[in-house]
């Protein structure tokens, strides 16, 4: 492992060596994602007009995590997380060549769009446990707030801001070229991973007869049994919750509400990115001068502030500050967030912890969407904004009784 030292106490990790490799990796692929993410609806609407049909290619992008979020956890932690993750990869990278050459023939159809999405992000629930339970042997514990800052808002570069002018041009070439650009980056991905040279894991010896059901259960009360890491995960699907209405209802807060059309709506998701950018490079300033913890809790109570503005101040200006600093805040969450995770979680049962997080997390998107539609229909265009702004508050407060420096790892049941 390397890193380097930094004014005093802050450590970075080095960028030569696996770090580098892993960063390369996972900034190359979410910009292939965004591509794809962003062709398949407009895909879709080629085959139909009906608006539940389109919306279930978005939604299948969540239901495996449901389904597989924490099976996928429970294999991180059983196999070599470096094999794993190439593997992937280049299983997801043929399957879409394979799709870009249906679409280039003329053969795509909305159930294979369905398919297509089902599948990877059923891949993808193995490869992300496994990346966050790689890092921490990639990188000093010290350095592991610095590498998750660098990972996320390389990654908010990518398919933030970088890979949206492509989808138009991708596009015009013809509708087979962002899924050719997206298995590109899988293949270039699981390449540089397979590169990586990290040893596997020391773990201590599975009991005999132990099933994937009993270290799933394991790992599920680990997680309950630690009161930072319990409080910390009912804050993040409070949260989430929240940001599933906001997202979900935003076009029409902005193009109805505000009367700030298409061009009020682009400057407020460019506005988030931007501010998410800033917040990648403050998230472990913030947490080396307060703690982890507080750094959750003052990120947390300035998005509340944000999403009242924004559901509150009639103004397009507002709006933009709102989402700008409300994006910032919200890396600060998720950078800290992982890494007090990853700090506190016994080095066997990351990836089991981790996909307890994930699957809270995307839970909680559909349901905030739906309430949502809700309360945007029944209380007003402003109203899903203000209920995002009441669940953050929530989630501020959930935290608070847990309030503490930050801690080494701890294990089950003595925090």
């Amino acid at each position: 492992m390397a890193a380097v030292e930094v004014a005093g106490t802050l450590r970075r990790p080095a960028w030569r060596g696996g770090f580098g490799r892993l960063w390369t990796a996972a900034v190359v692929s979410r910009f292939g994602d965004a591509l794809r993410t962003a062709a398949l609806p407009l895909l879709a609407v080629r085959f139909t007009d009906e608006p539940l049909v389109v919306a279930s290619v978005t939604a299948c992008g969540y239901v495996p995590w449901l389904l597989f979020g924490l099976l996928g956890g429970a294999v991180a932690d059983r196999v070599d997380q470096r094999r794993a993750m190439w593997a992937v990869d280049t299983v997801r990278g043929l399957l879409v060549a394979a799709f870009a050459l249906v679409v280039g023939l003329g053969h795509a159809s909305i159930p294979l769009l369905l398919l297509l999405a089902f599948t990877l992000t059923t891949l993808q629930t193995l490869f992300d446990n496994a990346s966050t339970a790689l890092l921490p042997s990639l990188v000093d514990r010290e350095a592991l707030g610095s590498a998750n800052a660098r990972l996320m808002t390389g990654q908010q570069l990518a398919g933030g801001l970088l890979a949206g002018p492509f989808v138009p041009l991708l596009l015009a070439a013809g509708a087979f070229m962002p899924f050719t650009a997206d298995a590109g980056t899988f293949l270039l991905a699981a390449a540089l991973v397979a590169s990586l040279r990290t040893e596997p894991a020391d773990r201590e010896p599975r009991p005999s007869g132990s099933t994937l059901r009993a270290e799933i259960g394991e790992g599920l009360r680990a997680l309950w049994q630690d009161r930072v890491l319990r409080a910390a995960c009912l804050a993040t699907l409070l949260c989430n919750i929240g940001m599933g209405a906001l997202i979900a209802t935003l076009v029409l807060h902005v193009t109805r509400w505000l009367d700030a059309g298409d061009a009020g709506y682009a400057a407020a998701m460019t506005a988030y990115s931007a501010g998410s950018l800033i917040g990648g490079f403050a998230a472990q300033r913030i947490a080396h001068r307060t703690g982890r913890l507080r750094a959750l809790l003052a990120a947390g109570g300035v998005q509340t502030a944000c999403l009242l503005l924004i559901g509150t101040v009639r103004h397009t200006g507002a709006l933009l500050a709102g989402m700008l600093l409300f994006g910032a805040m919200g890396m600060v969450w998720n950078v800290n967030q992982v890494t007090l995770m990853q700090h506190r979680s016994p080095e066997a049962m990351v990836g089991r912890i981790a996909a307890a997080f994930r699957t809270a997390s995307t839970s909680g998107a559909p349901l905030g969407a739906l309430l949502g539609g809700a309360v945007a229909r029944t209380y007003g265009l402003n109203g899903p904004a203000l209920l995002a702004a009441a669940l953050f508050a929530l989630a501020v407060t959930s935290l608070t009784h847990a309030r503490k420096a930050d801690v080494p790892v701890v294990a089950p049941g003595t925090a």
